[in-house]
């Protein structure tokens, strides 16, 4: 496997402060009192998944393996730490030598999830687990949002070509870690180099509006990007006139033109307005791409249309209304010291309402209908039942602080394919809806 294929991680930063202060004082308290030893299991799940969605997306587990193991203070942290007085020595002393050293477990990047779905647990003492919370949900949160906003696409774009182009339109950072997620829900390609050169993921791009207005003509335009790029480029075709505009790319690039760019206007009619203009132009092998602040419902819109790849900006990285999967990271059980074998007494929060959860270590599964389809998800703290021995969810990414689990970000985006296909058909509307599937605990 090709290193490039698993991210480029030489020279990541400690991903240490990426906490709240209140894990460092519960830290504090916890060494003061003899209890951060004890050896503890917590989870992270989602009591609910986003309003109207019918399945989650498991993504971010690589970065969030990055973070796990750039998980460390260095002395100009350790100073920040000590001038704000956010902690006392002892605890600053135990912070200079920390570094992880349980197990983490949890569901494969690419997999669905549903409500209650332990999509990661986290093992060791109490003290380790619990200064993971805060970096381990800003991921899962940020990145399986954009996952499933990208599989939605995916879905409505019916195997056309998907670009995503979001990068100004979110944080610099945010803009790579959503490229990522993107291509894991089904997206081909990204504009965003940073996310091409860390993640070897395909990148494309070639010119704006800009570019057109800079040149005397648009026909000169379009020579000087044929001249530099090829025939086979992308021309943008809105800026002033459509029709105008194809029948001088044409004859500029000849009937080997690419694809030409749409990016205004009423694209269903205008992309068959251009489509016919460009066979009788004999660029019967030119594709059309459309962009221009799509989302799922926008691209399912045009697929009566003649186009063949879709760019995807502000809705996607936004998660498409839905920015955040709203997991939470929760103390399902805990022992009474560190030792390992001592019994771990399952403990969880019993707040009225909805924000209740389910003590103990938890195993999930899912059970399938005579048809091979997943008919629900089995979470049980006990034996895990025959029928469901092999179709176990979680699979070991961290033992003993070591991570055993890195994938290229192909594989995920194959499981992910292969998830969605086994969830009931009614998965693929983008209509408002509850899980496809129900949660069942035993």
């Amino acid at each position: 496997m090709n290193s490039a294929d698993l991210g480029r991680r030489v020279g990541v930063p400690s991903t240490a402060l990426f906490t709240d202060q209140y894990e460092l004082t519960m830290l504090q308290a916890a060494l003061k009192a003899g209890t951060a030893d004890r050896h503890s299991v917590f989870e992270a799940f989602t009591r609910r998944l986003p309003e109207g969605r019918r399945y989650g997306v498991v993504a971010g587990t690589g970065r969030l393996l990055d973070a796990v193991e750039n998980f460390r203070f260095d002395d100009e942290m350790l100073t920040f730490l000590r001038e704000r007085n956010v902690v006392d020595g002892p605890t600053l002393a135990w912070l200079a030598d920390f570094r992880f050293s349980g197990d983490i477990w949890g569901y494969p990047e690419g997999e669905v999830y549903f409500p209650g779905s332990p999509i990661l647990r986290v093992e060791g003492s109490f003290a380790e687990c619990v200064l993971l919370e805060t970096v381990i949900l800003s991921i899962l949160n940020h990145d399986s949002a954009i996952a499933a906003a990208a599989s939605r696409m995916s879905v409505a774009a019916g195997g056309r070509g998907l670009i995503e182009m979001g990068a100004r339109r979110t944080h610099e950072l945010s803009a790579v870690a959503s490229a990522r997620a993107a291509y894991i829900g089904g997206f081909d390609a990204t504009s965003d180099l940073a996310a091409g050169f860390r993640y070897n993921i395909p990148t494309v791009g070639t010119s704006a509006h800009a570019f057109t207005l800079l040149h005397d003509s648009e026909r000169d335009a379009f020579r000087a990007q044929v001249d530099s790029l090829g025939r086979g480029t992308t021309l943008l075709v809105d800026t002033y006139d459509v029709a105008e505009a194809v029948r001088t790319a044409v004859e500029v690039a000849g009937t080997d033109l690419g694809a030409v760019r749409i990016d205004s206007g009423d694209l269903l009619l205008v992309a068959h307005r251009v489509r016919q203009q460009l066979d009788e132009l004999g660029a019967t092998g030119t594709k059309i791409v459309v962009t221009s602040d799509l989302d799922e419902y926008a691209i399912a819109s045009l697929a009566a249309a003649p186009v063949n790849a879709y760019g995807v900006g502000t809705q996607l990285v936004t998660g498409s209304g839905q920015p955040t999967c709203s997991m939470v990271y929760k103390l399902v059980a805990r022992a009474v010291s560190a030792d390992p074998a001592e019994p771990l007494q399952p403990v969880a929060k019993k707040s009225l309402g909805a924000k209740s959860s389910v003590g103990g270590r938890k195993w999930a599964a899912r059970r399938l209908d005579e048809d091979g389809v997943a008919e629900a998800e089995v979470i049980g703290t006990g034996p895990v039942p025959d029928g469901l021995a092999d179709r176990q969810l979680l699979a070991e990414l961290v033992r003993g602080g070591e991570v055993v689990a890195r994938e290229s970000l192909d594989t995920a985006r194959e499981r992910h394919i292969a998830a969605r296909q086994g969830l009931p058909l009614s998965a693929m509307q983008l209509s408002k809806g509850e899980p496809v599937i129900p949660t069942e605990y035993v």
